[in-house]
């Protein structure tokens, strides 16, 4: 699941519908992020480190980076 406000997201890994507090993140599978953290290093893409931080994309970024982030986030999803 990908939770966003603007240009800031997480990315949450639980079988719930929605997460929107404290208490559902602290119930997602934070072992699932640290394996799709790291295959994404991997990848060359750097998110933040923990899953109880959020990503931020911003005008630095070219549609070329977004997409190669998309490619690779599929590529690590196939690998989970």
């Amino acid at each position: 699941m990908v939770n966003n406000v603007g240009g800031m997201f997480g990315i949450f890994f639980t079988d719930a519908e929605t997460v929107t507090c404290y208490q559902d993140v602290v119930k997602c599978d934070v072992e699932r992020f640290k394996r799709f953290f790291h295959l994404m290093l991997e990848e060359g893409v750097y998110l933040a480190p923990s899953a109880f931080e959020a990503g931020f994309m911003s005008v630095a970024h070219s549609e070329e980076d977004i997409d190669n982030t998309i490619d690779a986030a599929r590529r690590v999803f196939a690998k989970l």
